[in-house]
Protein backbone atom coordinates (compact mmCIF):
# COMPACT_ATOMS: atom_id res chain seq x y z
CA UNK A 1 0.00 0.00 0.00
CA UNK A 2 2.61 2.11 0.86
CA UNK A 3 4.15 1.72 -2.80
CA UNK A 4 1.06 2.89 -4.00
CA UNK A 5 0.89 5.86 -2.36
CA UNK A 6 4.61 7.02 -3.20
CA UNK A 7 4.25 9.76 -5.49
CA UNK A 8 6.77 11.14 -8.10
CA UNK A 9 7.95 14.69 -6.96
CA UNK A 10 10.80 16.36 -9.07
CA UNK A 11 14.76 16.33 -8.39
CA UNK A 12 17.81 17.22 -9.72
CA UNK A 13 16.54 17.76 -13.22
CA UNK A 14 15.36 21.08 -12.63
CA UNK A 15 18.27 21.82 -10.79
CA UNK A 16 19.78 21.08 -14.00
CA UNK A 17 17.70 23.31 -16.14
CA UNK A 18 17.96 25.73 -13.46
CA UNK A 19 21.84 25.56 -14.52
CA UNK A 20 21.57 26.03 -18.34
CA UNK A 21 18.65 28.39 -18.18
CA UNK A 22 20.53 31.63 -17.60
CA UNK A 23 22.01 34.42 -18.92
CA UNK A 24 23.88 32.97 -21.87
CA UNK A 25 20.72 30.92 -22.92
CA UNK A 26 18.77 34.12 -23.02
CA UNK A 27 21.69 36.65 -24.95
CA UNK A 28 22.27 33.31 -27.10
CA UNK A 29 19.13 32.47 -28.37
CA UNK A 30 17.98 36.13 -28.43
CA UNK A 31 20.66 36.87 -30.79
CA UNK A 32 20.44 33.59 -32.77
CA UNK A 33 16.80 34.80 -33.35
CA UNK A 34 18.00 38.07 -34.22
CA UNK A 35 20.27 37.22 -36.57
CA UNK A 36 18.67 34.25 -38.38
CA UNK A 37 14.86 34.49 -37.37
CA UNK A 38 13.47 30.87 -37.24
CA UNK A 39 16.62 28.80 -38.98
CA UNK A 40 18.35 27.92 -35.82
CA UNK A 41 15.67 26.18 -33.75
CA UNK A 42 16.65 23.02 -35.02
CA UNK A 43 19.98 23.34 -33.58
CA UNK A 44 18.14 23.82 -30.01
CA UNK A 45 15.58 20.65 -30.58
CA UNK A 46 19.12 18.74 -30.87
CA UNK A 47 20.63 19.92 -28.17
CA UNK A 48 17.37 19.55 -25.90
CA UNK A 49 17.37 15.76 -27.05
CA UNK A 50 20.86 15.50 -26.64
CA UNK A 51 21.01 16.91 -22.92
CA UNK A 52 18.35 14.09 -22.43
CA UNK A 53 20.83 11.59 -23.52
CA UNK A 54 23.90 12.19 -21.60
CA UNK A 55 22.12 13.37 -18.60
CA UNK A 56 20.16 10.23 -18.54
CA UNK A 57 23.36 7.93 -18.72
CA UNK A 58 24.91 10.57 -16.03
CA UNK A 59 22.05 10.04 -13.60
CA UNK A 60 21.64 6.21 -14.27
CA UNK A 61 26.12 5.57 -13.93
CA UNK A 62 25.36 7.14 -10.30
CA UNK A 63 22.41 5.43 -9.32
CA UNK A 64 23.82 1.88 -10.85
CA UNK A 65 27.51 2.08 -9.86
CA UNK A 66 27.21 4.65 -6.29
CA UNK A 67 29.70 6.66 -8.22
CA UNK A 68 28.78 9.81 -9.63
CA UNK A 69 31.02 10.82 -13.29
CA UNK A 70 34.10 12.29 -11.59
CA UNK A 71 34.53 8.77 -9.33
CA UNK A 72 34.12 6.76 -11.99
CA UNK A 73 36.66 8.26 -13.89
CA UNK A 74 39.12 8.13 -11.04
CA UNK A 75 38.15 4.57 -9.95
CA UNK A 76 37.36 2.56 -13.07
CA UNK A 77 40.21 2.76 -15.67
CA UNK A 78 42.43 -0.17 -14.74
CA UNK A 79 45.45 1.16 -16.47
CA UNK A 80 47.16 3.96 -14.60
CA UNK A 81 48.41 6.13 -17.04
CA UNK A 82 44.67 6.40 -18.90
CA UNK A 83 43.87 7.30 -14.83
CA UNK A 84 46.23 9.91 -14.89
CA UNK A 85 44.95 11.37 -18.58
CA UNK A 86 41.20 11.27 -17.33
CA UNK A 87 41.84 13.25 -14.31
CA UNK A 88 43.94 15.79 -15.62
CA UNK A 89 41.88 16.21 -18.75
CA UNK A 90 38.51 16.35 -16.31
CA UNK A 91 40.02 18.56 -14.36
CA UNK A 92 41.50 21.57 -16.91
CA UNK A 93 38.17 20.95 -18.77
CA UNK A 94 35.84 21.41 -16.11
CA UNK A 95 37.33 24.01 -14.35
CA UNK A 96 38.44 26.65 -17.12
CA UNK A 97 34.71 25.64 -18.63
CA UNK A 98 33.17 26.81 -15.20
CA UNK A 99 35.15 29.54 -14.89
CA UNK A 100 34.57 31.34 -18.13
CA UNK A 101 30.67 29.99 -17.76
CA UNK A 102 30.90 31.55 -14.39
CA UNK A 103 32.26 35.28 -15.90
CA UNK A 104 29.21 34.99 -18.11
CA UNK A 105 26.79 34.44 -15.45
CA UNK A 106 27.98 36.85 -13.00
CA UNK A 107 27.56 39.28 -15.94
CA UNK A 108 24.49 38.25 -17.43
CA UNK A 109 22.31 39.33 -13.79
CA UNK A 110 24.67 42.32 -13.08
CA UNK A 111 23.06 43.59 -17.03
CA UNK A 112 20.01 42.42 -15.46
CA UNK A 113 20.00 44.68 -12.30
CA UNK A 114 22.21 47.80 -14.64
CA UNK A 115 18.61 47.75 -16.55
CA UNK A 116 16.59 48.70 -13.62
CA UNK A 117 18.54 50.90 -11.27
CA UNK A 118 20.73 53.34 -12.23
CA UNK A 119 23.66 51.69 -10.17
CA UNK A 120 26.86 50.35 -12.41
CA UNK A 121 27.37 46.81 -13.58
CA UNK A 122 30.30 46.99 -11.63
CA UNK A 123 28.96 47.10 -8.05
CA UNK A 124 26.33 44.18 -9.00
CA UNK A 125 28.95 41.83 -10.81
CA UNK A 126 30.19 42.11 -6.71
CA UNK A 127 27.15 41.58 -5.24
CA UNK A 128 26.19 38.78 -7.10
CA UNK A 129 29.78 37.44 -6.58
CA UNK A 130 28.93 37.54 -2.85
CA UNK A 131 25.64 36.34 -3.08
CA UNK A 132 26.86 33.55 -4.92
CA UNK A 133 29.63 32.55 -2.16
CA UNK A 134 27.12 33.16 0.62
CA UNK A 135 24.72 30.58 -0.43
CA UNK A 136 26.92 28.22 -1.49
CA UNK A 137 28.66 28.58 1.99
CA UNK A 138 25.63 26.88 3.58
CA UNK A 139 25.97 23.63 2.11
CA UNK A 140 22.44 22.78 1.64
CA UNK A 141 21.57 20.96 -1.71
CA UNK A 142 18.09 21.11 -1.13
CA UNK A 143 17.50 24.70 -0.44
CA UNK A 144 18.88 25.72 -2.94
CA UNK A 145 17.40 23.19 -5.16
CA UNK A 146 14.06 24.84 -4.41
CA UNK A 147 15.15 28.28 -4.96
CA UNK A 148 16.33 27.29 -8.45
CA UNK A 149 13.30 25.51 -9.46
CA UNK A 150 11.44 29.00 -8.53
CA UNK A 151 13.94 31.21 -10.55
CA UNK A 152 13.42 28.82 -13.92
CA UNK A 153 9.62 29.11 -13.48
CA UNK A 154 9.53 32.74 -13.37
CA UNK A 155 11.81 33.35 -16.27
CA UNK A 156 9.94 30.70 -18.65
CA UNK A 157 6.67 31.86 -18.16
CA UNK A 158 7.49 35.20 -19.59
CA UNK A 159 8.90 34.13 -22.84
CA UNK A 160 6.46 31.58 -23.23
CA UNK A 161 3.65 33.85 -22.78
CA UNK A 162 5.30 36.10 -25.10
CA UNK A 163 5.99 33.59 -28.10
CA UNK A 164 1.81 32.94 -27.53
CA UNK A 165 1.27 36.21 -27.53
CA UNK A 166 3.19 37.42 -30.79
CA UNK A 167 1.63 35.20 -33.13
CA UNK A 168 4.88 33.67 -34.74
CA UNK A 169 4.62 32.14 -38.11
CA UNK A 170 4.32 28.12 -37.10
CA UNK A 171 5.18 26.99 -41.08
CA UNK A 172 7.96 28.47 -40.81
CA UNK A 173 8.92 27.26 -37.40
CA UNK A 174 8.14 23.64 -38.69
CA UNK A 175 10.44 23.90 -41.73
CA UNK A 176 13.19 25.66 -39.10
CA UNK A 177 13.21 21.93 -38.18
CA UNK A 178 15.32 20.98 -40.91
CA UNK A 179 19.19 21.41 -40.73
CA UNK A 180 20.18 24.71 -42.66
CA UNK A 181 23.10 26.47 -42.14
CA UNK A 182 23.29 30.63 -42.77
CA UNK A 183 26.29 32.27 -43.38
CA UNK A 184 28.62 32.76 -40.09
CA UNK A 185 25.78 30.45 -38.25
CA UNK A 186 28.63 27.83 -36.95
CA UNK A 187 29.54 30.20 -34.13
CA UNK A 188 25.81 30.45 -32.78
CA UNK A 189 25.28 26.52 -33.17
CA UNK A 190 27.86 26.02 -31.33
CA UNK A 191 27.12 28.32 -28.98
CA UNK A 192 22.92 26.99 -28.65
CA UNK A 193 24.48 23.72 -27.70
CA UNK A 194 27.08 24.50 -25.38
CA UNK A 195 24.40 26.49 -23.20
CA UNK A 196 21.89 23.83 -23.22
CA UNK A 197 24.13 20.77 -23.38
CA UNK A 198 26.34 21.93 -20.00
CA UNK A 199 29.43 19.85 -19.65
CA UNK A 200 29.83 20.52 -15.62
CA UNK A 201 25.82 19.41 -15.90
CA UNK A 202 26.94 15.54 -16.38
CA UNK A 203 29.30 15.79 -13.17
CA UNK A 204 26.67 17.48 -11.31
CA UNK A 205 23.76 15.52 -12.34
CA UNK A 206 25.24 12.38 -11.31
CA UNK A 207 26.46 13.50 -7.91
CA UNK A 208 23.09 15.36 -7.06
CA UNK A 209 20.99 12.04 -8.15
CA UNK A 210 22.09 9.81 -4.94
CA UNK A 211 21.06 13.39 -2.61
CA UNK A 212 17.16 12.97 -4.12
CA UNK A 213 17.79 8.70 -4.81
CA UNK A 214 19.73 5.25 -2.92
CA UNK A 215 18.33 3.21 -5.13
CA UNK A 216 18.46 2.15 -8.73
CA UNK A 217 14.77 1.49 -8.14
CA UNK A 218 14.58 5.24 -8.73
CA UNK A 219 15.85 4.68 -12.61
CA UNK A 220 12.35 5.59 -13.64
CA UNK A 221 11.51 8.49 -11.52
CA UNK A 222 15.17 9.81 -12.67
CA UNK A 223 14.11 9.62 -16.51
CA UNK A 224 10.44 11.57 -15.48
CA UNK A 225 12.25 13.97 -13.92
CA UNK A 226 14.90 14.30 -16.87
CA UNK A 227 12.29 14.29 -19.66
CA UNK A 228 10.18 16.62 -17.90
CA UNK A 229 12.37 19.24 -16.80
CA UNK A 230 14.74 19.09 -19.26
CA UNK A 231 11.71 19.60 -22.16
CA UNK A 232 10.57 22.67 -20.15
CA UNK A 233 14.17 24.08 -20.69
CA UNK A 234 13.86 23.52 -24.40
CA UNK A 235 10.55 25.10 -24.87
CA UNK A 236 11.70 27.81 -23.15
CA UNK A 237 15.22 28.43 -25.40
CA UNK A 238 12.58 28.11 -28.15
CA UNK A 239 10.30 30.55 -26.98
CA UNK A 240 13.57 32.88 -26.72
CA UNK A 241 14.76 32.39 -30.47
CA UNK A 242 11.08 32.77 -31.38
CA UNK A 243 10.27 36.55 -29.44
CA UNK A 244 13.93 37.22 -30.80
CA UNK A 245 12.87 36.51 -33.98
CA UNK A 246 9.66 38.55 -34.15
CA UNK A 247 11.07 41.52 -32.18
CA UNK A 248 13.96 41.98 -34.25
CA UNK A 249 15.03 39.66 -37.25
CA UNK A 250 11.42 40.58 -38.74
CA UNK A 251 11.85 44.18 -38.65
CA UNK A 252 15.15 44.60 -39.60
CA UNK A 253 16.29 45.53 -35.97
CA UNK A 254 19.88 44.33 -35.53
CA UNK A 255 20.53 43.32 -31.29
CA UNK A 256 23.42 44.85 -30.74
CA UNK A 257 23.31 45.93 -26.75
CA UNK A 258 21.98 44.31 -24.10
CA UNK A 259 19.19 46.77 -22.91
CA UNK A 260 17.28 45.80 -26.15
CA UNK A 261 16.93 42.15 -25.16
CA UNK A 262 13.85 43.48 -22.77
CA UNK A 263 11.93 44.94 -26.37
CA UNK A 264 11.28 40.60 -26.41
CA UNK A 265 8.81 40.84 -24.11
CA UNK A 266 7.21 44.20 -25.00
CA UNK A 267 3.87 42.57 -26.27
CA UNK A 268 3.25 41.24 -23.08
CA UNK A 269 4.08 43.78 -20.18
CA UNK A 270 4.20 46.90 -22.24
CA UNK A 271 6.14 50.06 -20.57
CA UNK A 272 7.56 47.78 -17.89
CA UNK A 273 8.93 45.22 -19.50
CA UNK A 274 12.72 46.80 -19.47
CA UNK A 275 11.88 46.59 -15.24
CA UNK A 276 10.75 42.90 -15.55
CA UNK A 277 13.11 41.47 -17.86
CA UNK A 278 15.85 43.14 -15.72
CA UNK A 279 14.65 40.94 -12.68
CA UNK A 280 14.47 37.66 -14.62
CA UNK A 281 17.82 38.39 -16.58
CA UNK A 282 19.42 38.50 -12.50
CA UNK A 283 17.29 35.56 -11.53
CA UNK A 284 18.76 33.77 -14.22
CA UNK A 285 22.39 34.96 -13.73
CA UNK A 286 22.29 34.05 -10.06
CA UNK A 287 20.56 30.78 -10.53
CA UNK A 288 23.24 29.72 -13.02
CA UNK A 289 26.14 31.40 -10.81
CA UNK A 290 25.08 28.90 -8.44
CA UNK A 291 25.98 25.85 -9.88
CA UNK A 292 28.95 26.38 -12.01
CA UNK A 293 30.81 26.71 -9.31
CA UNK A 294 29.42 23.93 -7.04
CA UNK A 295 29.95 21.71 -10.32
CA UNK A 296 33.35 22.49 -10.17
CA UNK A 297 33.81 21.56 -6.53
CA UNK A 298 31.90 18.23 -7.13
CA UNK A 299 34.10 17.12 -10.07
CA UNK A 300 37.27 18.34 -8.29
CA UNK A 301 36.48 16.28 -5.06
CA UNK A 302 34.74 13.05 -7.52
CA UNK A 303 38.64 12.88 -9.27
CA UNK A 304 40.89 13.56 -6.45
CA UNK A 305 39.31 12.04 -4.31
CA UNK A 306 38.19 14.71 -1.43
CA UNK A 307 35.93 15.14 0.99
CA UNK A 308 32.22 16.83 -0.26
CA UNK A 309 30.49 19.10 1.44
CA UNK A 310 31.31 22.65 3.45
CA UNK A 311 33.69 20.88 5.96
CA UNK A 312 36.52 19.94 3.29
CA UNK A 313 38.35 23.62 2.64
CA UNK A 314 39.94 21.86 -0.88
CA UNK A 315 36.36 21.32 -2.06
CA UNK A 316 35.47 25.21 -0.88
CA UNK A 317 38.48 26.41 -2.49
CA UNK A 318 37.44 25.25 -5.72
CA UNK A 319 34.19 26.62 -5.90
CA UNK A 320 35.58 30.04 -4.26
CA UNK A 321 37.86 29.88 -6.83
CA UNK A 322 35.71 29.66 -9.51
CA UNK A 323 33.72 32.11 -8.13
CA UNK A 324 36.44 34.67 -8.36
CA UNK A 325 37.99 34.46 -11.34
CA UNK A 326 34.18 35.10 -12.55
CA UNK A 327 34.24 38.32 -10.43
CA UNK A 328 37.89 39.26 -11.97
CA UNK A 329 36.88 38.55 -15.61
CA UNK A 330 33.75 40.15 -15.20
CA UNK A 331 35.26 43.40 -13.72
CA UNK A 332 37.23 43.50 -17.22
CA UNK A 333 36.07 46.35 -19.34
CA UNK A 334 34.88 43.18 -21.95
CA UNK A 335 31.80 43.39 -24.27
CA UNK A 336 29.16 42.31 -22.13
CA UNK A 337 27.47 40.30 -24.63
CA UNK A 338 30.45 38.76 -26.45
CA UNK A 339 31.86 37.01 -23.11
CA UNK A 340 28.41 35.55 -22.30
CA UNK A 341 28.44 34.40 -26.04
CA UNK A 342 31.91 32.66 -26.22
CA UNK A 343 31.30 31.12 -22.39
CA UNK A 344 28.63 29.53 -24.35
CA UNK A 345 30.89 28.51 -27.38
CA UNK A 346 33.75 27.35 -25.44
CA UNK A 347 31.65 24.80 -23.41
CA UNK A 348 30.43 23.41 -26.79
CA UNK A 349 34.15 22.66 -27.58
CA UNK A 350 35.02 21.09 -24.43
CA UNK A 351 31.49 19.22 -24.59
CA UNK A 352 33.46 16.20 -26.07
CA UNK A 353 35.72 15.04 -23.48
CA UNK A 354 33.57 14.92 -21.15
CA UNK A 355 30.44 13.11 -23.57
CA UNK A 356 33.40 10.74 -24.53
CA UNK A 357 34.37 10.03 -21.37
CA UNK A 358 30.89 8.82 -19.89
CA UNK A 359 30.55 6.80 -23.34
CA UNK A 360 33.40 5.09 -22.38
CA UNK A 361 32.26 4.48 -18.99
CA UNK A 362 29.04 3.31 -19.71
CA UNK A 363 30.18 0.45 -21.05
CA UNK A 364 32.03 -0.84 -18.55
CA UNK A 365 29.68 -3.94 -18.34
CA UNK A 366 31.70 -5.81 -15.08
CA UNK A 367 31.25 -2.23 -12.87
CA UNK A 368 27.58 -1.14 -13.92
CA UNK A 369 26.57 -5.06 -15.14
CA UNK A 370 22.67 -4.70 -16.51
CA UNK A 371 22.80 -0.73 -16.90
CA UNK A 372 25.47 -0.27 -19.00
CA UNK A 373 24.74 0.85 -22.02
CA UNK A 374 22.86 -1.31 -24.80
CA UNK A 375 23.26 -0.90 -28.40
CA UNK A 376 20.81 1.10 -28.75
CA UNK A 377 22.09 3.46 -26.26
CA UNK A 378 25.28 3.26 -27.34
CA UNK A 379 24.36 4.17 -31.20
CA UNK A 380 22.45 7.47 -29.68
CA UNK A 381 25.06 8.32 -27.68
CA UNK A 382 27.55 7.95 -30.84
CA UNK A 383 25.79 9.61 -33.08
CA UNK A 384 25.68 12.88 -30.31
CA UNK A 385 29.39 12.80 -29.72
CA UNK A 386 29.69 12.87 -33.16
CA UNK A 387 27.86 15.55 -34.23
CA UNK A 388 28.96 17.44 -31.28
CA UNK A 389 32.33 17.16 -31.63
CA UNK A 390 32.66 17.91 -35.85
CA UNK A 391 30.70 21.41 -34.96
CA UNK A 392 33.24 22.21 -32.44
CA UNK A 393 36.00 20.52 -34.40
CA UNK A 394 35.23 23.11 -37.63
CA UNK A 395 34.42 25.82 -35.97
CA UNK A 396 38.51 25.42 -34.33
CA UNK A 397 39.29 24.77 -38.37
CA UNK A 398 37.03 28.63 -39.01
CA UNK A 399 39.20 30.09 -36.37
CA UNK A 400 42.70 29.25 -37.77
CA UNK A 401 41.67 29.97 -41.05
CA UNK A 402 40.73 33.42 -40.46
Amino acid sequence: MAQKNKKFSFGPGFLITAAFIGPGTVTTCSLAGAKFGYALIYAMVFATLTTIILQEMSGRLGLASGFDLAQALREFPENKILKIIYILLTFSAITFGCAVYEAGNIIGGSLGLEMVTPISKNYWVILISFLAGVLLSTGKYNWIEKFLITLVAIMGFSFLTTAIIVRPDFKDILKSFVPTFPLNSFYYILALIGTTVVPYNLFLHSAVVKEKWKSIKDLTNLRKDLFLSISLGGIISISIIITSAVAFYAKGIPLEKGAQLAEQLEPLFGPIAKILFGIGFFAAGMSSALTAPYAAAFASAGVFNWKRGKKDFRFNLVWAGVILIGLFISLLNLNPLAVIVFAQAANGLILPVASIFLLLILNDINKLRNYANNLFQNILGIITVAIVSAIGIWHIIRIFLH
